[in-house]
């Protein structure tokens, strides 16, 4: 099957899993009636539509990296002398030149059509919710946000820095907590002497979270692997068991309710946003596009590329220069940060308890960035989708605490036939799909003297992406 029959594929099954997930349900004596009123005219043609911009956003990211990985090819060849070159742009007459004009107006056609397709796609996630019949379905799509921007956070640290954090919720409790303090007299025993409007707590929810994550990962990210994963799963025991039992400062197991909504007051305005599931929904996909701009920039920045090479080979990478230690750090920290920006959220929400930040929700986004893809800003987002659109699909049949077992088969389908997630990134490609080695190391190589960085060369051209172990 070609790459695009393959891609029209992916984008018809997420649009058919978003239709039925935002259809109205069947009952016992028709279970079938709920797929076939969410495959009815006209909605069929909505979602549908919706198939062939995500193909085509699919498509361009393809072309895009197609066209990359050859210009790069006709770079290293015109390095390489004239010979090099004369094969880079396949005439063999050494002219380089041609070669590297060409497939660069070429990407850039590509580029243009990348950001287009994802254009396109905000457009629809922008369009869903109201056209959505129930408050449930609304309500849900604000769920799929929360998870998205905390995988997004986590996909730094696992799939960037290749850290194995157990403990990530605890991040989101503190953001939640946090909020609760600063909001509110009546929600928690231990308040703030004066009250913020909950949007002014985002940044300082931010800062705390962040601190939070510099705290935990100082004296513990000298360890690796399983001993960093255990350490991490403790502190995330240790935060919800202090949130369950220090009655006297977060109320302990009764949980925090009545926090006031984000509002919105200007001289002459005051609009509040209630428990309308929408206005949330809006400022998750803000977050969520700013979030996925910046991680873009700083993926290809030199931070990014040391957080790639520390994933590939940490010894290799303090070998070339790279302070491994604040790299983890600073991972860390912007994980939890984008962690305590979801806890804002959700706690001017909804109701929450000590029992919302459990293991189980660390578990459901880690599953989340390996399903999406570790790595992967765009596949996260979509693992979120359609993993909690299965949760959500399996609410009226399957018990709460039996639903990890479908997340688990889900799982172990995905790591026998696409083993580097639903959308991965470039650096993820299977062996033999693209340039046999990462960019990243490279660019973080050559900071270096040419003795040290050819030593590290041979090193980390044996690594293979995934996390440190």
């Amino acid at each position: 099957m070609s790459g695009r029959l393959r891609s029209l594929r992916t984008a018809g099954l997420l649009a058919a899993l978003a239709a039925v997930m935002t259809g109205p349900t069947g009952d016992a004596d028709h279970p079938l009636a709920g797929i076939r009123g969410s495959l009815a005219f006209p909605r069929v043609l909505f979602f549908a539509a919706a198939a062939l911009v995500l193909w085509a956003a699919l498509l361009g990211r393809d072309r895009l990296r197609a066209q990359a990985r050859t210009l790069r090819g006709t770079a290293l060849g015109r390095l390489a002398g004239p010979a090099g070159a004369g094969a880079g742009n396949g005439n063999g007459n050494g002219n380089g030149a041609g070669a590297a004009t060409r497939p660069g107006a070429t990407w850039l056609s590509g580029r243009r059509g990348a950001v287009l397709g994802h254009a396109a796609l905000l457009a629809v996630a922008l369009a869903v919710p109201p056209v959505l019949p129930t408050a449930a379905q609304q309500a849900l799509v604000s769920e799929i946000g929360i998870y998205a921007l905390l995988a997004l956070g986590l996909n730094v640290v696992v799939g960037y820095a290749g850290l194995l954090d157990l403990g990530y919720i605890a991040f989101f409790a503190i953001g939640a907590y946090t909020t609760a303090y600063l909001t509110s007299a009546d929600a928690m025993p231990w308040h703030a002497p004066w009250q913020l409007n909950p949007f002014f707590v985002l940044p300082i929810a931010l800062l705390v979270a962040a601190v939070a994550g510099v705290v935990l990962g100082g004296p513990t990210l000298r360890l690796r692997g399983d001993y960093l994963a255990i350490v991490t799963l403790g502190f995330g025991e240790i935060v919800q068991l202090l949130a369950n039992n220090a009655d006297g400062v977060t109320g302990g197991p009764r949980g925090v309710f009545g926090l006031p909504p984000l509002s919105v007051e200007l001289p002459g305005v005051r609009y509040s946003w209630g428990l309308d599931p929408l206005p949330y929904y809006y400022l998750l996909i803000a977050l969520i596009v700013l979030v996925m701009v910046v991680f873009g920039r700083w993926e290809r920045s030199r931070t990014g590329r040391a957080w790639t090479a520390i994933r590939q080979d940490e010894v290799a990478a303090e070998a070339t220069g790279v302070a491994t230690m604040r790299m983890k750090l600073l991972a860390f920290a912007v994980g939890a940060s984008v962690s305590g920006f979801a806890g804002v959220v959700v706690a001017t929400k909804q109701f929450f308890n000590p029992q919302s930040f459990g293991l189980q929700a660390s578990l459901l986004v880690l599953t989340i960035v390996i399903f999406g893809g570790m790595g992967s800003r765009l596949g996260v987002v979509l693992g979120a989708l359609v993993l909690q659109g299965t949760a959500f699909l399996l609410r009226d049949t399957v018990p709460p605490a039996d639903r990890f077992i479908y997340f688990g088969a889900v799982v172990v389908l995905m790591m026998i036939f696409r083993p580097e997630g639903l959308l991965p990134p470039r650096a993820h490609r299977p062996r033999g799909s693209g340039p046999s080695r990462d960019r990243s190391v490279e660019s973080v190589e050559s900071v270096d003297s040419d003795g040290a960085a050819g030593t590290s060369r041979g090193v980390a051209d044996q690594a293979s992406p995934g996390v440190v172990s």
